[in-house]
């Protein structure tokens, strides 16, 4: 059994920051957890702009807090994000993800598994690790 508090991840190598200051990503379980998913939880600061295209990685993302937006830049429709809203990037959806008037709180997995010290490359993309 695994248990893990955030305040164990906060200030640690498993807490990430976006090169830019945009997001900050906090990694509660890992490929070395071998559970066949990582799980998160990231900060998305307020009225910020992330450009991502997990082109390795499925990402499922439930916002429990704040609010923003998610633009799809293959169709260029934008939804809403919200407390209580949940997103999946089922097809490596290039996206851009807007902080909006308050930081958005959200719980992500990502699939397969992140080793944990990822950042995304100058094309928003995680590298796929062995």
């Amino acid at each position: 059994m695994i248990v893990r508090d955030i305040k164990q991840i906060i200030g640690t190598p498993k807490e990430v920051f976006a090169k830019e200051g945009q997001w900050i990503s906090r990694r509660m379980l890992l490929k070395d957890d071998k559970m066949g998913f990582s799980f998160h939880e990231t900060i998305i600061k307020a009225n910020t702009k992330t450009h991502i295209h997990y082109k390795n990685h499925l990402e499922a993302v439930y916002c429990v807090e704040g609010n923003g937006k998610i633009e799809d830049l293959k169709t260029g429709k934008v939804y809403e994000i919200y407390n209580g809203a949940m997103y999946a990037l089922n097809n490596h959806d290039e996206h851009n993800l807007y902080g909006g008037s308050e930081d958005m709180r959200l719980i992500c997995v990502f699939n397969p598994p992140i080793k944990g010290t990822e950042n995304h490359d100058e094309n928003g993309v995680y590298p796929l690790e062995d």
